[in-house]
């Protein structure tokens, strides 16, 4: 099995997500890519809206019925800091059946600071890293015209579509009563009413 993993704190899980996760399986070939939750990422702020119980919930209905998409709740079950040298050596031990290396993806706005990750070194030689395509509304990504990234660590570019889509984009939408509705599979979406999730309120 050819793994490829995602991690983020799906607050929540939105299309974009989905449509990476699809474009990883579809353009690199692996054969599974799995989600994973983070309980505490180390380079931001939960927000707040959904315990980590409902985002891993929604999640799980998010990939539901999707064979080649799993998700995985090692993070929440661990607590703390969610460290992804932790997480990818975990993932070593519990799926016996990965062939080769799992696949690393991260956006590559997340790509100047990789080196200053926990055990950055161990991550890239554990781990084949793909860096995704990330809209350009967030941080400055260090892909541009003229010249490769200043990535210390091999890589494979993912030529993905950057979907203007981000979870505190749709967590504003749904705060201020705009259309979200479609930003969301239709699972997560009748979850997050039926839950009253970031100040959802019922039509």
């Amino acid at each position: 099995m050819r793994l490829a993993v995602i991690g983020g704190s799906f607050n929540p899980v939105h299309i974009g997500h989905l449509a990476l996760a699809d474009d990883v399986r579809c353009s690199l070939g692996y054969d599974r890519v799995m989600l994973i939750p983070a309980h505490s990422p180390p380079h931001k702020e939960l927000s707040q809206g959904a315990s980590s119980r409902d985002r891993l919930n929604m999640l799980n209905l998010a990939a539901e019925g999707v064979p080649w998409l799993s998700v995985e709740a090692c993070e929440l079950e661990r607590e703390g800091v969610s460290w992804t040298i932790d997480t990818l050596e975990y993932l070593l031990g519990k799926y016996s059946d990965i062939e080769g290396r799992p696949a690393l993806v991260i956006g590559d706005d997340l790509a100047a600071g990789f080196s200053r990750w926990r055990r950055a070194e161990d991550i890239a030689r554990i781990a084949e890293i793909i860096l995704a395509r990330r809209p350009p509304d967030g941080p400055e990504p260090v892909f541009g015209v003229g010249g490769p990234p200043p990535f210390p660590f091999p890589f494979t570019r993912l030529e993905n579509p950057p979907l203007p889509i981000s979870s505190s984009a749709v967590r504003e939408r749904i705060r201020t009563g705009k259309s979200w509705r479609y930003l969301v599979p239709d699972s997560v979406y009748r979850y997050i009413e039926g839950h009253v999730l970031y100040d959802c309120c019922k039509a």
